[in-house]
């Protein structure tokens, strides 16, 4: 029985208004990404926070196309990951890279942060949850980054853990970077990494990199040397089935590009102290331990910072190159 007794039996319903009716937010791919994995070509997933939020301007924008340059030179297709006007995008052009990292309103978006960006319109460079989730999501299978997130130091206290950890628990992409931040709880974060499931290789090293430093002074338990071991690891990760989880592929800073290990001590010791004093906790102790590390070696962490994400992105387009060979 109708509900409206009075509407003829044919009558529509009316539609729904503009707000209700559905919207494709899975991402949109670059024309370059899209032919690349339709036919097997290698694709590198680089994260755009590092363009908007992570160095100063004109800079930012010569690196993000230097990124995108090396992985060009290594055989692979770059796919920089950003959101602009709710749109999800894994891979950008020239003009939407300019526009990421020319725009002072754009946002810094994890992953929790992606279902409010896409929903209200937003435009954002996505950190390393967002830019796994949405490269994993478009079927990439490889990702570069500077460092990881982690467990904060006086975790007992506060409780403050990255998002990047969860999210690398249940996303199977293998991510190529510098360790984690050395500002974190390093000991801990590879505990949590352990307990999550998440696979962690060391490249050429038996210790795990302290992102600025060649090393954190903590041992990986598997080393590998070459991409083509990499890709043969995550080909029998594939095969083995299971959940999914990501695998970290933990490339060291060149020792000779490192910042002095000595000054980071000293340096780092400052900051927290300073941190503590002025009562800073949450997402606020991040950018304010990075940008006093910055202040006070007086750039030279941040030309660390760059050197290892430069040998990232390099190692990052060899595997990508192995793995669909």
């Amino acid at each position: 029985m109708p509900l409206n007794p009075s509407a003829p039996p044919s009558q529509e319903p009316p539609p729904a208004p503009a707000s209700r009716r559905s919207v494709s937010h899975a991402p949109l791919l670059a024309d370059e990404v899209r032919e690349a994995l339709a036919a097997n070509r290698p694709v590198v997933a680089l994260e755009s926070t590092i363009i908007a939020h992570g160095l100063p301007r004109p800079r930012n924008l010569q690196v993000g196309r230097e990124l995108e340059e090396l992985v060009r030179k290594a055989g692979a297709v770059p796919a920089t990951v950003a959101v602009l006007d709710g749109r999800a995008h894994v891979g950008l052009d020239g003009a939407q890279l300019e526009r990421v990292a020319g725009d002072p309103g754009v946002r810094k978006l994890g992953h929790r942060d992606l279902a409010p960006a896409l929903a209200l319109g937003a435009t954002g460079a996505t950190t390393v949850s967002a830019t796994a989730f949405l490269a994993a999501l478009a079927g990439l299978r490889v990702f570069a980054t500077g460092g990881l997130g982690g467990v904060h130091r006086a975790w007992t206290e506060t409780q403050d853990e990255s998002a990047d950890l969860r999210l690398l628990a249940r996303t199977g992409i293998t991510v190529v970077c510098a360790g984690v931040k050395s500002i974190l709880d390093v000991p801990a974060t590879l505990q949590r990494l352990e307990t999550l499931g998440v696979g962690v290789l060391g490249y050429g090293t038996q210790w795990f990199p302290g992102f600025y430093l060649s090393s954190s002074g903590e041992p990986v338990d598997w080393t590998v040397r070459t991409p083509q071991e990499v890709a043969a690891v995550m080909r029998a990760r594939e095969e083995l089935g299971g959940p999914p989880a990501a695998l970290i592929v933990a490339n060291p800073v060149p020792g000779d590009e490192q910042l002095d290990p000595a000054v980071h001590d000293r340096v780092l010791a400052d900051a927290l102290s300073a941190c503590r004093r002025r009562g800073i906790t949450g997402q606020a102790v991040t950018p304010f331990l990075l940008e006093f590390l910055m202040r006070e070696t007086a750039g030279a962490s941040l030309e660390a910072n760059l050197a290892a994400v430069r040998g990232n992105v390099r190692l990052a387009a060899r595997i990508a190159v192995a793995a669909t060979r």
